[in-house]
């Protein structure tokens, strides 16, 4: 398998690919060294990937130049997914002992009630290129950390951060037969659907992830999806400062080239303030620079998926068609390397792909409301429900709007943003089940209750 640099389309490496009998192979050594890795005291658990997170932070440099170098996102950012990454894993390494403890649910003279949560077993990670160490860690290091073992398929498009994570947590002491990777595109996927694996966790679009869901259903294990989005942003008319929500919005919309499945999709403004807003707006993402991402200057780079590029020109046709007034970008960036404008339309409807489909690129409609139920309505009409943003001066009213909208997770003024405390889920076409907190943690586990009564 070739890995192509997406910012000069030079071949970077080329990959051995697993195949059926690489992956039986992989699996029962996971499968052999599960129980020896759960009888592992969990602090020594804890230990290990401690040091995996040092080791993060001691080779950021070549880390971030690797994964710029195959996903085409300015260096800058790479090094802000590693940064982020280590602070999810601190949380995760500090509160997994409690949540992963046994619960005394009651206890008297004769009978004591407790909760045990063991691992699931052998887990399968089918992770995504845009985060590589962002989603990685929502499920390798809960699931290493709860005593499972782990099957990790990166992305074909970022295979070598997925085999620098290897190299990384062996490193740390984690066992070769506890953590393995799975080298290649859709047809390793498909072995891995049908190896017997304990749970499968997979972050990419809806329609894979739906394909994965009906796939390994029959097997009765748990399987977790993180899926896209399609997330809407309402400015109200009560704001204060125009030019600085615009400019944090435009980040929301258009940082990582918008590929992220929380990133800012479809922008309502109430009419009121609607031109000052959408002028501040422009100017923003205007002011973008744009080019080699190995420089220190760039904040957008390439897209990585050279496909994409088609999805945007044909969204753009699409709502210009309908009556829709491109402000600025639209075409692709002439020379070598998968380059994309930045974008911005107006006067879009809810017809349109580009308020609909999801874009997964540096483009973003904005659509004027004349109230907030309109603007509820618009933000509801959607098959996905990631996150939703509300920027207004009065809480209450932004909460208001927010309880009203299906979604996994709502912002009152900020946008594309995940803590680790707080669970990341999706309802609709976004997913099914929650990775980070608590709930994350034990996403990893099965409980077990045991009835203990004295003779």
């Amino acid at each position: 398998m070739q890995i192509i640099n997406p910012a000069t389309e030079e071949i970077i490496a080329d990959l051995s690919v697993d195949d059926d009998q690489t992956i039986v192979y992989k699996f029962s050594q996971l499968k052999a060294a599960q129980p020896i890795w759960y009888a592992i005291p969990v602090e020594d658990r804890v230990m290990h990937l401690q040091k995996f997170s040092d080791y993060l932070l001691e080779e950021i440099d070549l880390l971030a130049a690797t994964l710029t170098s195959e996903v085409g996102k300015p260096i800058q950012q790479s090094r802000n997914e590693i940064n982020g990454a280590r602070i999810r894993i601190d949380w995760l390494l500090h509160n997994a002992p409690k949540y992963l403890s046994t619960e005394t649910m009651s206890s008297s003279d004769s009978l004591t009630e407790i909760i045990v949560h063991e691992p699931l077993g052998v887990v399968c990670n089918i992770s995504a290129w845009n985060y590589p160490y962002l989603v990685g860690v929502n499920v390798f290091i809960p699931a290493l950390l709860a005593g499972n073992t782990v099957l990790y398929k990166p992305s074909e498009y970022a295979s070598l951060t997925g085999l620098a994570i290897q190299r990384l947590l062996y490193k740390a002491g984690i066992p070769e037969n506890c953590f393995n990777v799975a080298i290649g595109a859709s047809e390793v996927g498909k072995i891995l659907l049908n190896t017997d694996f304990d749970g499968y966790f997979f972050t990419g679009s809806y329609k894979t992830g739906k394909y994965i869901y009906e796939t390994v259903a029959k097997k009765m294990v748990p399987c977790q999806c993180e899926l896209g989005g399609k997330d809407p942003l309402y400015i109200t008319n009560d704001i204060s400062n125009i030019a600085a929500i615009a400019a944090g919005t435009a980040d929301g919309a258009f940082y990582n080239n918008g590929q992220s499945c929380c990133a800012v999709e479809r922008i309502y403004v109430h009419e009121a303030i609607a031109n000052e807003y959408i002028t501040a707006f422009v100017k923003e993402v205007e002011s973008f620079t744009m080019g080699d991402p190995t420089a220190a200057d760039i904040y957008l780079g390439a897209l990585t998926r050279k496909e994409q590029i088609t999805v945007l020109e044909n969204q753009i046709t699409d709502a210009l068609n309908k009556g829709a007034t491109l402000l600025t970008g639209g075409k692709v960036v002439e020379g070598k390397g998968y380059y994309f404008e930045p974008t911005v339309l107006t006067n879009v409807t809810q017809e349109m792909h580009l308020m609909q489909e999801e874009s997964f690129g540096p483009i973003i409609g904005i659509a004027t409301v004349e109230n907030d139920k309109e603007a509820i309505e618009k933000m509801k009409d959607t098959e996905y429900g990631l996150t939703a943003s509300v920027y207004c001066n009065d809480k209450e009213r932004a909460l208001k709007i927010l309880a009203q909208l299906p979604t996994g997770t709502g912002y009152w003024n900020c946008c594309d943003r995940v803590s680790a405390p707080l669970p990341w889920s999706g309802r609709k076409n976004s997913g099914i089940g929650a990775t980070l907190s608590y709930a994350g943690i034990r996403a990893f586990t099965q409980p077990k209750a045991y009835h203990l009564k004295k003779s």
